[in-house]
């Protein structure tokens, strides 16, 4: 991947043989999917694009002037930085991106591919910082997964993680799949939404007729109020009435599922509607780390930095001052934009000034830009 030179916000396009000296070699379309990000075991939250034109703008604004071929990999460098898009196709092939090229989204397809998810890395309960409650609770998940045939009628078929971002929702899912040797089939809650009326209520039957074709197994549906908010706030997400009652009657095993289990995620727990969450028998609530468990956090994730550490940081007294951010905040925003400073500078090590500012950075983020206030 190559991209012009460029002295000013637009790159000079007449003098550069690269577009062609006109200016008008550039491509007519490109088709990118999300691919999420490329580190493993942190929740992967997809954007959702609601609005097409002004995505396209966004995306020339970042990438206009970058030659794009087939296969190959774009990473948002703003709102979700780091994030993956994979080009599917470009027209013509190798050409640039330009002022007039057409960017798509590919679209998910009228049947989702809801795979067996089985990775050769399995995480454990241990590799989990905090959360013991939600981790007790889950054992009884792992015993209905093993022998569903002994619960009978009472059998935890329906389960809701519920907490802050970034807490470890997703981990805790993937988790209790690889403890109890079974798939997991991970959906994103927006993959349900089909274009036309009846194709999300379709593609959740096949989504449950596939679980229990791979049953015991595990189906969790993330950020699962994008489709089940409450009546009142629909218009928000649009109709998704058929939707909301096709996931109910699936929920409620009017067709007898053995060894399926839903877990279904979400951190806005009070605007989902009430017949949804009414159907999940068990409500397992994921908190904040405290500051013993954000030390923990830290120096865990210290030992794989590339680069040594300054000798008068310490993880005990940063944590004190870190409590009350979630897991993924400090691994993506305090630690990896430390790591990242001190490679800009090529500095030896990771200077203690560096974590700091970080830190600094977050919480005035945070008290600054609290989006919170939108939701309900």
């Amino acid at each position: 991947m190559r991209a012009p030179q460029k002295s000013n916000p637009k790159p000079d396009f007449d003098d550069n043989p690269y577009f062609g000296g006109s200016g008008t070699e550039f491509a007519r379309e490109v088709v990118l999917k999300p691919a999420g990000y490329p580190l493993i075991g942190l929740i992967d939250d997809d954007p959702f694009i609601d609005d097409t034109d002004l995505f396209e703008a966004y995306i020339r604004d970042q990438w206009e002037g970058w030659e794009v071929k087939t296969g190959m990999y774009l990473f948002d460098r703003e709102l979700f930085k780091g994030f993956a898009y994979r080009v599917v196709s470009a027209d013509p092939e190798g050409f640039a991106i330009g002022p007039d090229t057409k960017v798509r989204i590919a679209p998910s397809g009228a049947k989702p591919e809801f795979e067996e998810n089985k990775p050769k890395t399995c995480i454990s309960f241990d590799e989990i910082i905090g959360q013991e409650a939600a981790k007790k609770k889950c054992r009884l998940i792992e015993k209905y997964l093993a022998e569903p045939e002994t619960f009978g009628k009472w059998a935890p078929r329906n389960v809701l993680f519920h907490g802050p971002s970034g807490t470890g929702k997703t981990m805790l899912a993937k988790a209790l799949a690889c403890k109890a040797d079974v798939p997991l089939i991970p959906v994103k809650a927006t993959q349900l939404i089909g274009e036309y009326v009846g194709e999300g209520a379709r593609q959740i039957h096949e989504l449950y007729e596939r679980a229990e074709e791979m049953a015991p197994c595990i189906i969790f549906i993330d950020e699962i109020d994008a489709i089940a908010l409450d009546r009142k706030y629909q218009e928000l997400r649009g109709d998704v009435v058929e939707i909301v009652n096709a996931l109910i009657t699936e929920m409620d095993g009017l067709s007898e599922r053995a060894g399926v289990c839903t877990i279904g995620s979400t951190n806005r727990i009070q605007s989902l509607d009430s017949a949804v969450r009414s159907r999940f028998e068990e409500e397992i609530g994921f908190i904040l780390p405290n500051a013993e468990e954000v030390e923990r956090i830290i120096q865990t994730n210290l030992k794989t930095f590339p680069l040594r550490i300054d000798p008068s940081f310490s993880a005990k007294h940063f944590s004190k001052e870190a409590a009350g951010f979630s897991g993924r905040d400090l691994v993506h925003k305090v630690l990896k934009t430390a790591l990242h400073r001190a490679i800009i500078e090529d500095e030896k090590y990771v200077k203690k000034e560096y974590f700091t500012n970080a830190l600094s950075e977050l919480k005035k983020t945070e008290s600054g830009d609290d989006c919170r206030q939108f939701y309900a």
